[in-house]
Formats: C-alpha cells, structure tokens, sequence
C-alpha cells in the first residue's frame, strides 16, 4: 500500500502564521504536524512508501525538515509546481499528479495534510481490507452546526455512503470528514476518469459526491476527536488536545 498526503495549500485563514511556514510544519505538541500523521500512517505495516506533494512556494520548507526526519517508511516528496491558490492544482488534483509522478498500482491511503485525529487508522484499515471498497473515514461530531461547516454523510446499514454533502445548509447526519481516504488499486482509475469527466479537482468533497452517487463510496465512523486546523482557534485548540 501507498500513502499520498497533500499539503500544497496556503491555509491563508492562517496568516500570519503559515505566510513564511506550510501549515502542516506547524508545531502542534512539539513536533510538526505532518509527523504526527506519518505516526499514524506507521502504524499500518502494509504501507511501504509516502508520498508528500507541496506547492513551489513551500517546497524548500518541506525539503528541510525531510533531511532532517527520520522515517521508517520511505518519504519521497513531490513538488506540484503551483505558487498561489490561483493556480493550485486543487487537492484531487495533486493526488493524481503523486500518482502520475510515481506510477503507483497498489492500494491507497490519502490523508489530507491539515487535519489531525485522535484515533488509529487500524480498524478503518481492517474494514477496507475486507470490503475491498473505497472508504472515507468518518468522525461523529454529535453536532448539526460542525455538520454545516464540512464534509457531510449519510450512511446505511452496510456502511455505504448514500448521501454526500459539502457544507449543507441542513445536513441529514453529524457525520463529517476528517480526509482520510482509503482506494483499492483496482479502483484508482475513477480519480482520472473523474478529472477527465470535468470534475473539480479542488476538494475531495467534490470526488466524494460523485462516487455516492455511482454506489463507490463506503464510511467508517470514529467517535474520538478529530481536528480540522483551518483557522488559529482550531489550532490552538489542537495544541491542547491532540493526543495521538
């Protein structure tokens, strides 16, 4: 298996914060971000390879602390060209581009390189191993107003996805996406054909809706915590209560 995290974002609801530093180098509990998120990936003995895709602007930022991190799992980093959100390739963009860029055939994690979670990745993971399906991870956050604010699903007794909103006026669930996504090899050839349908390739949101509505998406539902570092109250929040 193959993990692809996307962090060639701007994360300009940050600034001053991330004008200078990527958001996922941003020290939450002494060390940054991403590491956290490389744990977790760790923790999944199948995966033998990371992906980190940035944008031109950053890229010097994360070719820096790379030299300096050691990982278990080989960490090749990619660089999406891009230098603003103007011309970002979008986040279902860089994904295709890490898997261009390394001929990847083989089973898929993406994690979105911004959010932080309190849970492992272990019983998501033995579900995908056994459906053999695309599945989102997702997180109960008991709240319809969290609900309006993200990614939001409904799912039916089998765990498939049957209603897929992003940032609904009246969400049908609590449930929201951390961006944490699972693929089987044999399904990653939807991500092209959904670009080359004329998708948007800047939310995975975006994707998720076109996979409930072809019957291709699964979730799995967390209760523990997870954090979406948007603006500098979620951060500060993160700082105090991830726990990894």
């Amino acid at each position: 298996m193959k993990a692809i995290i996307p962090v060639a974002g701007y994360a300009t609801r940050l600034y001053p914060l991330t004008e200078n530093m990527p958001k996922a180098l941003l020290d939450i509990q002494g060390k940054p971000m991403i590491e956290h998120i490389i744990d977790k990936i760790v923790e999944l003995d199948s995966v033998d390879e990371i992906y980190i895709v940035s944008n031109a602007k950053f890229y010097p930022n994360f070719e820096s602390w790379l030299k300096n991190f050691n990982s278990r799992i080989p960490i090749k980093l990619l660089n999406d060209d891009t230098t603003s959100n103007e011309n970002r390739l979008g986040q279902i963009g860089d994904i295709a581009l890490a898997l261009r860029k390394g001929s990847i055939d083989d089973d898929l994690i993406s994690i979105n390189g911004d959010n932080l979670f309190n849970f492992s990745l272990r019983r998501i993971y033995e579900f995908f191993k056994e459906k053999r399906v695309i599945v989102n991870a997702l997180h109960d956050a008991k709240s319809l107003k969290v609900a309006q604010e993200q990614g939001n699903a409904s799912i039916d007794a089998s765990k498939r996805v049957i209603l897929f909103e992003e940032k609904p006026k009246e969400p049908k669930t609590t449930y929201v996406s951390p961006g944490i996504y699972f693929f089987p090899r044999e399904k990653l050839k939807l991500i092209s054909e959904y670009l080359n349908s004329g998708g948007n390739p800047d939310k995975m949101g975006y994707f998720m809706i076109w996979l409930t509505e072809r019957k291709e998406l699964y979730g799995f539902v967390y209760e523990e915590k997870y954090f979406d570092i948007g603006w500098p109250e979620a951060l500060e929040q993160a700082r105090r209560e991830f726990h990894g």
